[in-house]
């Protein structure tokens, strides 16, 4: 409801600004994608709706398997449970366009489109990052206080920390998107991505983007490295706890627990900092479009494997639903 309160707001000053300043005369963005050749067109769209449709279906299955095994009603897989449909989310405010532009052949995106793709990808984007830092936290106080683990993460504090990710996120996608509203964009007007990237569109602004510059490092640091010292705490004293357990049987039990989220951990930060660093390493805009597939489409395809493969209660329930749907049919 919250999300849907701040669209409209958004829908809202755009029409208002839009009628008080006439120098943005234009309805709509085109998106370059990741080719311009006629040939790879086909095994573009058949490559990401196969990604699309197996990030969709493998994240709905973890979330329903959550759902329906009383023993995953925990803090932990609760907000898993959030990760999965932050990244179903995510996924989704990107590739259906894409698949849609490939097919009928039409590279455009109107201006309100735009601006509510990059609205609901930063929103999504940053809540991934938040629910992270809250899931260190969980097996920080999981491994070293597990005596008083079920008092500490109560469901109130569960849903304290989950509102708080949902409205930082919420708060700062709202400030970014009303940013670019007061931006006047001239003739060119071609994204070389397959998205709105809001780093793509403050380029083709013919005014003066230094506020949204300045928001975006400052965003940068406060809601990206804090969440990532967070981790980083929670992780060095999971560890030290761990190397005082004498015995390996407890050691292994203990890195188990915490061994997937750590693994999700990497994987997102890992594929972040390396299309960071190869932007920053080139000019060619259609290449950073290229490597931004990582994060963009392979992390959340990969999550719900990571879990699966690696953690032994979400086979062990994925293994009961089969055999539950099995035997009713």
């Amino acid at each position: 409801m919250s999300v849907c309160i701040f669209y409209c707001i958004v829908q809202d000053s755009h029409t208002s600004y839009m009628e008080q300043e006439n120098h943005t005369q234009f309805s709509e963005f085109i998106l370059l994608g990741l080719s311009e050749e006629a040939e790879m067109q086909p095994l573009l769209f058949w490559l990401f709706l196969f990604m699309y449709l197996i990030t969709f279906a493998g994240n709905l299955l973890i979330i329903l398997t959550t759902l329906f095994d009383s023993h995953l009603h925990t803090p932990m897989y609760f907000f898993l449970s959030n990760l999965y449909f932050s990244d179903i989310c995510f996924t989704s405010t990107t590739i259906p366009k894409m698949l849609l532009n490939i097919h009928i052949q039409n590279k455009s995106i109107t201006y309100k489109g735009c601006l509510t793709q990059m609205y609901f990808f930063i929103l999504f984007a940053e809540l991934d990052i938040f629910l992270l830092s809250v899931m260190a936290y969980d097996r920080f106080v999981a491994i070293c206080h597990p005596l008083h683990y079920t008092a500490i993460m109560n469901p109130h504090l569960c849903g304290l920390l989950l509102l708080a990710s949902w409205t930082l996120s919420v708060l700062d996608a709202l400030l970014r998107g009303l940013l670019v509203l007061r931006l006047s964009f001239c003739t060119d007007l071609e994204i070389p991505h397959f998205f709105c990237e809001i780093n793509q569109v403050i380029q083709l602004a013919c005014s003066d983007t230094l506020l949204n510059v300045i928001e975006m490092y400052f965003a940068t640091g406060l809601l990206g490295i804090i969440p990532l010292s967070g981790i980083i705490v929670s992780y060095s004293r999971i560890f030290s706890s761990i190397l005082r357990i004498t015995s390996t049987s407890g050691k292994y039990k203990a890195f188990s627990t915490c061994g997937s989220h750590l693994s999700i951990v990497s994987l997102c930060y890992g594929t972040g900092l390396g299309v960071y660093l190869s932007s920053a390493a080139t000019q060619n805009s259609r290449a950073s479009a290229i490597a931004s597939v990582m994060y963009t489409v392979v992390t959340p395809m990969l999550n719900p494997f990571i879990y699966s493969l690696r953690n032994k209660d979400i086979k062990r329930a994925l293994k009961s639903l089969v055999s539950t749907v099995t035997f009713n049919e």
